[in-house]
């Protein structure tokens, strides 16, 4: 009987353990939705509607290769910190920016 209730601990554990690290390590998804949102309401003014860059601004194609293959954290350091003639974004929080750059990743080619 105590060998028994030793093995269901420590099956317990070993569970508790598995759930634990799959509920930690599973990806946060972005809301592409108010991703959209933020981005009508912050980028498309200089980026267009589209997100295809506008000529006269010389603004880039968001939904190029070129945008598309920088990383989740190059994307993120771009829209909080700014880049050339775009403004740093220091007031959008972290979900705001993970939203923005799901919406960015939806407009791939």
């Amino acid at each position: 009987m105590e060998m028994k209730l030793k093995q269901l601990g420590k099956l317990t554990l070993a569970a508790a353990l598995l759930a634990g690290t799959c509920l930690l390590s599973a990806p946060a998804n972005a809301d592409t939705a108010a991703g959209e949102a933020t981005f009508k309401a912050k980028c498309a003014g200089c980026h267009g509607a589209d997100g295809k860059g506008k000529e006269a601004m010389k603004t880039r194609d968001l939904a190029s290769a070129d945008v598309q293959k920088q990383s989740d954290a190059d994307l993120t350091g771009i829209i909080s910190n700014g880049k050339g003639k775009m403004p740093a974004y220091k007031t959008l929080s972290a979900d705001q920016v993970k939203d923005l750059v799901g919406y960015i990743r939806s407009l791939k080619k």
